[in-house]
């Protein structure tokens, strides 16, 4: 509930501006439609699977499940890593060349972002590496457990865990470091100078907001990748069902923070939320009251 209605209010703002948005705020909105896409596909049969104490549908909802994860995962943390690099050029970059960052130039990135995750979630179906359930028995992903005597499955897991999670995780760390590092030398030049510049507070503040952004997401998945990457080494019975269960969960709620970390950080976002709030608030507001107006019309006549 909280992934759609947070990532929902950040597509409405997005639509409502779009003439306005900045080339790497689509990339913000390409986060949000991976959030939605996950929290869409994938929630609602685990959420079904858990109430029935069971896996439903079989292998194929299972295939589906585990595809619609992997897809919507590798997509979230290549624009993340996308992110990361455009906010270090244009912090390191004139204002002339981090006007080259177009929306055409953004809008190319997207697309390449979403064929290399469909890239990455095909490649089970054809052979390389498996898809199969959670050892809790009520999510499904990639089949973490039967690399133990597979050389094919153990190459894609080794090729999938440096391309498409230390790679970026690195790159990002090193943009932020990188930026965090011209920030500070920026504010040590103007440190004299009693009133700081407003476009230097507004470069902190998105840094700070992107940082943020990344640190939840790297932090929500860390356990289930610690999780996963010991039933490749061990037994999966080595681990309590719950021990497996909470990491997942975990992983799944970073699909609900970002339209929070968006709120706190972004005025124009949050002066957003509260006209939809109060154009929501108004449509409940004349339902309700023609409603109750009906009641009272039919309370009359009914007397």
């Amino acid at each position: 509930i909280l992934t759609i209605l947070g990532n929902s209010a950040v597509l409405a703002t997005a639509v409502k501006r779009s003439s306005l948005l900045k080339p790497p705020e689509l990339l913000t909105v390409n986060l949000a439609v991976a959030d939605m896409g996950m929290a869409l596909s994938m929630y609602p049969l685990a959420i079904a699977s858990a109430w029935s104490h069971a896996w439903l549908g079989g292998d194929a909802s299972c295939v589906y499940y585990a595809l619609m994860g992997f897809l919507f995962g590798v997509c979230s943390m290549m624009t993340l890593c996308a992110m990361a690099v455009i906010r270090f050029l244009v912090t390191n970059s004139s204002k002339s060349n981090s006007n080259k960052i177009t929306k055409n130039t953004v809008c190319i990135l997207i697309a390449f972002i979403w064929l290399y995750s469909l890239l990455w979630a095909i490649l089970p179906l054809v052979g390389w590496g498996y898809y199969g359930p959670e050892p809790f028995g009520i999510s499904c992903t990639i089949a973490w457990s039967k690399f133990h005597n597979s050389s094919n499955g153990f190459s894609f897991i080794l090729s999938m865990f440096l391309l498409c999670t230390v790679l970026p995780a690195l790159t990002i760390v090193a943009c932020y470091l990188g930026i965090a590092w011209k920030v500070h030398k920026a504010y040590q030049e103007i440190q004299n100078i009693d009133r700081i510049p407003n476009a230097a507070k507004l470069e902190k503040k998105l840094t700070l907001m992107a940082v943020l952004i990344s640190v939840a997401f790297l932090s929500s998945w860390t356990p289930y990748a610690a999780a996963s990457f010991w039933s490749i080494f061990n037994s999966s019975d080595s681990l309590q069902p719950v021990v497996t269960l909470l990491p997942c969960l975990f992983a799944k709620s970073s699909t609900a923070y970002n339209p929070f970390i968006y709120y706190v950080f972004s005025k124009t976002f949050r002066c957003e939320v509260r006209k939809l709030r109060c154009c929501w608030g108004w449509r409940v507001q004349y339902f309700s009251s023609d409603h109750s107006a009906e009641n009272a019309v039919s309370t009359m006549w009914s007397g």
